[in-house]
Parts: C-alpha cells; structure tokens; sequence
C-alpha cells in the first residue's frame, strides 16, 4: 500500500549535477523523491539506490520536459508511484556556447525548447497537480547578470524562465502554493564543462570570482530555512543560494 503521508518532490535533470545535489538533499530531509532524467537511466537509477541506502524513498522516471505529452506522464507517473505532490523543482536544462549570429538561431531553437518551453510545462502542471501548501522552484542563473560571450540563447531562455516565476507567483495568489526560482552562479558540473576548452573555463571563471571549479562537489543551494516557513509567503523571487531544504 503507497504511504501518502510522506512529503513527496519531484526533481527534473536529476540525475546529475544539480538536480542530483538536490534531490539527495531532499531526501535526507525526509522527502519521497521522483528523480526525473531525459536519456541516462543508469545515472537516475545510481541517485535512487543512493537514497534508498540512506534509509529514504525514490524512483526514477523519464520525460522530456520539452514535450507536454511526456510532461503530463512523467506526473501521472509520479502520482501514482507516492500518491502525492508537494514541491516540484524544474533544474532540468541544457546550456550550448553559442556566438549572436544567424548562422547560430537553431542553438538558440534547442535552448529554449528545453529551458524555456520545458519550465513552461513542468510550472504549468505542478500548478495544476499541487495541494494547498505546495512550493513550485525553477533554476534560473546568476549568469543573467555576467552576460558572458557565447551564453546568448542560455541567458534568454534563463530570462524567460524568470519572467514565467513571478507571473505564475501572480496566478497562484490565493492558493496557498509559492513560485520561486534559485539562480546558482556557475557550478563544475558535467554540463558546465561540456563544449568548453580550457581557456574558456578559466576565463569564465574569472569572471565570475567563483571558486566552484575546485571541487565539483559543491554545489550551491538554498539555505535550510528556505523555502518553508521564512519563504511561506514569499512569491515570485529568485534566490541567489549559498546550501536545499525545501520542506513545504
């Protein structure tokens, strides 16, 4: 018989990176976690034994999140793993150096296909699936602010997504279910490195003043407190993160 008095999440692009960090964390904070990836089962099911041998509840489940009939299953199938769905975490997304130029539009296509179109998606049926009391958190990227070389479409289709954080946060009013984002500086995950040549990596280091580079297991995320009870009220915001709990 499925427990449905346990806290459930689902996290996109979990498994790996990110979405891994956060789900772990949410584990250890007592949630049944849906680890969601688009290709690598091996990788989402590793993140699922890791839970279930420190003691918590997960499952692995595919989806495109840049395709609504996926989307759709991929919380059907969520439901009807836990029973339940009280905080959904859209990290899933792709990132493709790119330089402005028309030769360069399909990159742009791709990009907000997945980050932009799939946010879309996910925010739009975890806000029709959450119960009172739910918090819906997209990834965005402190790297609006940095306006890196070739980051043209990442950044747009990040941009994008903040915009969709504070008009659903606006939607939801009276509901009792927040919208909040997360935009974590530039982490040494696979997705970082990939497609960057040294010179690059270092150059986006600098300017970024980040340390991250040096293990690639410190991942940013939120504070413990947030987002419960100090961020019940809190709409429509993105979080720059220093450690996840997101305890609704």
């Amino acid at each position: 018989m499925t427990d449905t008095t346990q806290q459930v999440a689902l996290v996109t692009g979990a498994s790996r990176g990110i979405g891994r960090a956060i789900a772990l964390k949410l584990a250890e904070d007592g949630f049944a976690v849906v680890v969601n990836y688009a290709g690598n089962a091996e990788l989402a099911n590793q993140t699922v034994a890791e839970i279930e041998a420190n003691g918590g509840r997960g499952v692995a489940l595919q989806a495109d999140i840049g395709d609504s009939a996926s989307v759709i299953r991929l919380f059907d199938q969520a439901l009807e793993a836990f029973g339940r769905l009280d905080v959904v975490v859209n990290n899933a997304g792709t990132l493709q150096m790119a330089n402005i130029t028309t030769d360069n539009v399909e990159v742009l296509d791709r990009t907000l296909a997945t980050n932009l179109r799939g946010s879309w998606l996910v925010m739009a049926k975890a806000a029709e699936t959450l119960r009172e009391g739910g918090r819906i958190i997209a990834l965005s990227s402190s790297v609006l602010a940095k306006s890196f070389p070739a980051y043209g479409a990442y950044i747009a289709s990040k941009a994008g997504v903040e915009g969709l954080i504070k008009v659903l946060a606006n939607e939801l009013r009276g509901r009792n279910i927040t919208v909040n984002g997360v935009a974590p500086g530039p982490v040494a995950t696979e997705l970082f490195f990939e497609g960057k040549s040294d010179e690059q990596v270092a150059s986006i280091a600098a300017m970024a003043r980040s340390s991250a580079w040096d293990n690639r297991r410190k991942l940013p995320m939120p504070s413990p407190s947030w987002p419960g009870r100090k961020a019940a009220g809190s709409m429509g915001r993105c979080y720059a993160p220093t450690a996840v709990s997101l305890r609704a």
